[in-house]
């Protein structure tokens, strides 16, 4: 499998080819936006929350930022890259994290350089952050990243290239997005939520986390408490147990979020409701309740508002 995969990523891309005979990088490959954020559309099919590409090599990447959550894994080689005026680079086997107001550039590689783009749409962690503790640096990141409206550029960098079993777990992801089966979307989550763990025990490898203050502390213990008891959760349940009044901590995470506490449970209900609708067979009546709604229309009503589809249509058109 190693050996099929590395002669895989070896091989030039059309992309590459292009390169080599003159061209420059196609920003057209990668957005339509003026400013240069790359979009998750450009690279994912739809209804696909991750997948990975090889990045392509012999060229200089102008900077840009991407609307999605990057992971880069360094498979042979090197990587060279400018993050925030900061020059990195990654050696064989490390990796590194981008959230989506990161900016970054990458410099030119050779050809036994070969690094891993995933791209990972922010929803894809819903299922994943309930394998990892609330205490936890990558946790930390993960929340930051996608619940708070904290404009601060973030990155976290594991110098991990001497750990194998974080490798192994890589390369079984890897694999499952080249080949996919019909377990391969259960499987991935399972990897995923596998190497965060991993990463997690290795804190020690980690570097670029910028610490978080005291107020958006309290706004990621909210967040890990909806993601952890969306059925019956309460502002005022939290509030007791973060010995806050429950006025200022609603302010709070109106500061950080945009949205209000309900606003924030309810999107982690109805993703979970989807999830579900996606996943099992349980009738729409008991998704419904499963994940706090007793009243059935008001569920039906908020799923379409979001989905712009009935629960059933939803199913359907997914499964």
């Amino acid at each position: 499998m190693k050996k099929q995969m590395y002669y895989k990523l070896l091989a030039l891309t059309k992309e590459e080819i292009d390169i080599l005979e003159g061209a420059d990088v196609n920003q057209s490959l990668y957005t339509d936006d003026v400013d240069f954020i790359v979009d998750s559309n450009k690279l994912l099919t739809k209804n696909k929350l991750i997948d990975i590409r090889k990045h392509p090599r012999f060229v200089h990447f102008p900077e840009h930022k991407h609307n999605f959550i990057e992971l880069i894994y360094v498979y042979k080689g090197s990587f060279r890259q400018v993050v925030n005026s900061q020059k990195l680079t990654l050696k064989e086997g490390e990796l590194i994290f981008l959230n989506q107001q990161i900016s970054h550039e990458v410099l030119p590689s050779e050809y036994r350089d070969i690094a891993i783009n995933f791209i990972i749409k922010p929803e894809f962690f819903n299922y994943i952050l309930t394998f990892l503790d609330n205490d936890n640096i990558i946790c930390d990141f993960l929340l930051t990243t996608l619940y708070t409206n904290d404009a601060r550029a973030e990155y976290l960098y594991f110098k991990v290239s001497q750990n194998k079993e974080i490798h192994e777990t890589i390369d079984k992801i890897m694999w499952e997005l080249y080949k996919p089966s019909t377990m391969s979307e259960a499987t991935i989550k399972l990897l995923v939520g596998l190497l965060l763990i991993e990463l997690a025990k290795n804190s020690d490898s980690i570097e670029g986390y910028s610490a978080n203050d005291y107020e958006k502390k309290l706004v990621l213990d909210t967040l890990n408490y909806i993601d952890t008891n969306y059925k019956t959760a309460t502002l005022y349940e939290i509030s007791d147990k973060l010995m806050q009044p429950h006025y200022k901590l609603s302010r709070i995470i109106k500061k950080y979020t945009e949205l209000t506490f309900n606003e924030l449970l309810q999107e982690k209900r109805l993703s979970k409701a989807a999830e579900l609708l996606k996943s099992t067979n349980l009738p729409i009546s008991e998704t419904a309740q499963s994940i706090g709604y007793e009243n059935l229309t008001y569920f039906y009503k908020i799923f379409k508002e979001k989905y712009n589809k009935t629960p059933k249509k939803y199913r359907d058109t997914v499964s």
